[in-house]
């Protein structure tokens, strides 16, 4: 077995990529400078060493071999250091496809939104049909504790990012993937920082599609346009389409408004219906793609429609964390504006005339660019109060922007002041809500720790 080190290994994506190298036998070492739960946690765990921060000497001159995260750079001084000692380097997509997907059937899961939790419902319903699949997904499953196994079935279920490879491929990560099945949940202006437009995403879901056999299927959204876009440009799988049209292959009949509760039908034909903890329509269009990918692969849908509704979902997707009397604390991985109007779409559903707070960080590249600046109004229409985490960093002036929120809004610089606002405004019977795809400096928690102390 080999000695491995990963490079950004506390990332979603590579926290999975240790866990299947760890259980596959090979010794597994890691650097970060991002290091925090559910993924640090994880890592623990699993007894892998992290060391904080890169340097030139944080790889071991006897690795065996270095796997390399997309948010490495040249100029890094770890890269630096194993490109000048000559040292085998792979990025994580690529040692996935070399050493965990041969042989396996893979059901790869793209979509600018939902694409994690989509991932998890698939390996939930592969598991109830007693499939035994492995998975990676870009979070930690509740109902698996962990976000990566190997399994000891023939499906491999990944979550199939968009972003690109690593500093030496910058090709999306999904194209090295050549799923048997795809399905493809949406696709929105995302990654500011390396897509110019909507277009050049389009053209990487047309790679992804490329490697898609004939004898495979492609599950795609039929309420987006901008995959309609990308099937125009060549497809050669049979392609079953989704969503809450009944002209749909597959649609959804909403029973609860809340998305608590819908039917499903197939090609006019009542399937099921599924009752399950998720809320939300975006959530509903999820499930319905996992069904109709398991579908695919041969599952009888009749049979594990009702283990959704023990389906607990992902850390960090409206993970309540806990209450304080009357107050519920989520902690939500929401960044982008489709992500945080359909969030709270779904929270308003189910809590009615309650108040909701929002917490906000503008972490993702996109949102710390501005590209969703004009879009994060209209997101928060649904929201009573946001709290916006305006660190001094920032490029563009949120305070601005969010001036236009419904509700009330107050920019702060700091998570200390942000916490400190947040005291001040919150209300029994209250819902807050905190939206990062980052750490938030520990803020969900110490805001909870915060009320219960009052």
């Amino acid at each position: 077995m080999s000695k491995i080190h990963i490079l950004g290994i506390a990332g979603t994506f590579m926290g999975g990529v240790a866990a299947l190298a760890r259980e596959l036998g090979h010794t597994v070492h890691g650097s970060d400078q991002a290091i925090y739960p559910p993924m640090s946690t994880q890592l623990e765990q699993l007894g892998i060493a992290l060391d904080p921060g890169y340097r030139a000497d944080s790889v071991a001159a006897d690795c065996d071999e270095v796997i390399v995260g997309n948010a490495l750079s040249r100029g890094n001084p770890a890269v630096e250091a194993v490109l000048d000692a000559g040292q085998r380097y792979i990025s994580g997509a690529q040692w996935l496809s070399e050493q965990v997907l041969p042989g396996r059937d893979t059901l790869a899961v793209a979509g600018t939104h939902g694409k994690t939790t989509t991932t998890t419902i698939l390996t939930w319903l592969l598991q109830a049909a007693g499939r035994e699949p492995g998975f990676l997904i870009g979070g930690v499953a509740e109902d698996f504790g962990v976000s990566a196994r190997r399994g000891q079935g023939r499906e491999f279920v990944v979550e199939a990012d968009e972003y690109d490879t690593a500093f030496f491929d910058k090709r999306s990560k999904f194209v090295h993937y050549r799923p048997l099945v795809a399905i493809l949940n949406n696709l929105e202006y995302d990654h500011a920082d390396i897509f110019p437009d909507v277009a050049a995403i389009q053209r990487q879901f047309h790679h992804l599609i490329r490697t898609v056999p004939a004898r495979g299927r492609l599950i795609v959204n039929g309420e987006d346009a901008h995959l309609a876009e990308v099937l125009a440009m060549g497809c050669w799988t049979p392609v079953e389409r989704f969503g809450l049209d009944p002209s749909l292959e597959w649609h959804a009949e909403l029973v609860n408004a809340d998305g608590s509760a819908f039917v499903v039908h197939h090609r006019g034909t009542r399937v099921g219906e599924v009752h399950w903890p998720l809320l939300g329509r975006h959530n509903v269009l999820n499930g319905l793609a996992a069904l109709a990918a398991a579908h695919a692969v041969g599952v009888e849908l009749a049979t594990v429609i009702p283990a959704l509704a023990q389906f607990r979902s992902v850390k960090r997707r409206m993970e309540v964390i806990g209450r304080s009397g009357d107050i519920t604390v989520f902690d939500d991985f929401a960044h982008h504006p489709t992500a945080i109007a359909t969030t709270l779409e779904g929270l308003r559903a189910k809590v009615g005339a309650a108040r909701i707070v929002v917490a906000l960080e503008p972490r993702s590249n996109s949102m710390r660019l501005g590209a969703h600046a004009q879009a994060l109004p209209p997101s928060l229409a649904l929201a009573d109060a946001v709290v916006f985490l305006h660190r001094p960093e920032l490029a563009w002036d949120a305070a601005g922007a969010i001036a236009a929120v419904r509700g009330q809004a107050h920019a702060v610089a700091d998570t200390d002041a942000l916490l400190a606002q947040l005291g001040r405004i919150v209300r029994p019977g209250d819902q807050v809500v905190f939206m990062s795809n980052g750490g938030f400096d520990g803020a969900p928690r110490r805001f909870l720790a915060q009320l219960q102390q009052a």
